[in-house]
């Protein structure tokens, strides 16, 4: 193995032997009887560094520089400077974030409906516990939609821009169909509606799918599954024993 002295490295001179060198010099490599080129020896004294080097392929590293992509200089372009323009935000049009705006104002919505309908059989005239435990998780879970509509746009650098709450109804009584039947069958239209408006956010199309679509079908199946047994057991006995059910969570069978 033959040792030759680095360019790369030729600034690192040693003088003579000195113990807290580094390197060593070439003489003192010399001594140990390690071959070493003629060519690289000291001609005023003064020791260079050598390095070992196996084979042909001995080309020093020099100075490497690390130029950016042309992607990555059209994207540093892009970074906004001012302080209100989000600095996450990338290929998310206007259009989306409206979009998401109305559809966490839908949620919004339709949580204060299924409030008011929680608030509605919690009455102490009407007192269908089951109901009131059914629709009180409904209003929470289309919050917890919002929120993760919220979330999201501001992930994707949108601004989230609250929008007014109509205010619902507040008596769901019927005289055909009772008040259980009434509610859920609003219930179940309030799903299709939510689950329409999903659908016309084409341009979140995993987002969506991943977080909502799959959850807004098992919904609707649910609900109109609770719509058909309650048309079938009318308004009197019957809907205290479904309300029961929906109470202790246990399956009712039609």
């Amino acid at each position: 193995m033959l040792l030759k002295a680095s360019p790369a490295i030729s600034l690192l001179n040693t003088t003579g032997d000195n113990p807290g060198s580094l390197f060593p010099s070439v003489s003192s490599l010399s001594n140990k009887n390690l071959p070493v080129s003629p060519s690289f020896r000291s001609k005023t004294g003064s020791g260079h560094v050598a390095c070992a080097s196996k084979g042909a392929n001995n080309k020093p590293l020099t100075g490497v520089v690390f130029d950016p992509f042309e992607e990555v200089k059209k994207e540093l372009n892009l970074v906004p400077n001012v302080p209100q323009v989000s600095l996450a935000r990338q290929k998310f049009t206007d259009g989306s974030e409206a979009a998401i705006n109305e559809q966490i104002n839908v949620e919004y919505n339709v949580s204060y409906v299924y409030h008011a309908m929680y608030a509605y059989f919690d009455r102490d005239n009407v007192a269908l516990k089951g109901l009131v435990k059914f629709f009180k998780e409904s209003s929470n879970e289309e919050r917890e939609h919002a929120e993760k509509l919220m979330e999201y746009q501001n992930k994707r650098g949108g601004k989230v821009k609250l929008q007014s709450i109509l205010m619902p109804l507040t008596e769901f009584d019927h005289t055909e169909k009772g008040d259980a039947l009434y509610a859920m069958e609003l219930a179940l239209s309030l799903e299709k509606l939510t689950n329409e408006k999903l659908l016309n956010l084409r341009n979140l199309t995993d987002f969506v799918e991943s977080e909502f679509l799959s959850e807004q079908v098992d919904a609707i199946k649910k609900i109109s599954e609770y719509v058909a047994q309650l048309r079938r057991v009318g308004k009197g006995h019957g809907v205290w024993h479904f309300d029961q059910m929906l109470l202790h969570g246990e399956e009712i069978v039609a």
